[in-house]
C-alpha cells in the first residue's frame, strides 16, 4: 500500500512536466506564427517611412494621396489635388509609398523580362546545337 501513493505522485509529476512542455510549445508556435511576422512587418513599414523622399507620391493611413514637398524629422508636408493644397502630416501616418512601389514593380518586371530573354537565348542555343548534331549525323550516314 505504501507503493500506491508514490506511484500516483510520480504520475502526477510526469503530468506536470508534460503540461509545462505543452505550454512552452504553444508559446513557441504563437511566437513563430503571430508575433514574429507582425514585428517583421512593423520593421518594413518603419523602414519605408524613414526612406520617404521629396517627390515621392504617398498615401496616408486615412487615404489622402499627395506628393511629398518637405521632409522634416517627424513630419512631412505633402501637396494634394489639382489646386496644390499643402498638408502637414506626421511620418507615422504614411500608409504606402506609391513611388517606391512603382519602382519595385518596374524592377520585378525588368527582372522577369531578362529571365525570359535568357530562356529564349538558351532555347535558341539548344536548337542550333541539335541542328549541328543532325547535320553531322547525316554526313556520317551519307
Amino acid at each position: 500500500m505504501t507503493f500506491l501513493p508514490l506511484a500516483a505522485a510520480a504520475a502526477g509529476g510526469a503530468g506536470n512536466y508534460s503540461m509545462i512542455i505543452m505550454l512552452v510549445a504553444m508559446f513557441v508556435i504563437m511566437y513563430f506564427f503571430m508575433i514574429r511576422p507582425q514585428k517583421k512587418k512593423q520593421k518594413e513599414e518603419q523602414a519605408m517611412r524613414d526612406n520617404v523622399q521629396i517627390g515621392d507620391e504617398i498615401t496616408t493611413i486615412g487615404g489622402i494621396i499627395g506628393r511629398v514637398i518637405t521632409v522634416k524629422d517627424d513630419s512631412l508636408i505633402i501637396e494634394t489635388g489639382a489646386d496644390r493644397t499643402k498638408i502637414k502630416i506626421t511620418r507615422w501616418s504614411v500608409g504606402t509609398n506609391n513611388t517606391a512601389n512603382e519602382k519595385l514593380e518596374a524592377e520585378r518586371q525588368a527582372a522577369k523580362e531578362a529571365q525570359e530573354l535568357e530562356k529564349a537565348s538558351k532555347m535558341e542555343e539548344m536548337k542550333e546545337k541539335s541542328e549541328a548534331r543532325r547535320k553531322k549525323s547525316k554526313k556520317r550516314d551519307d
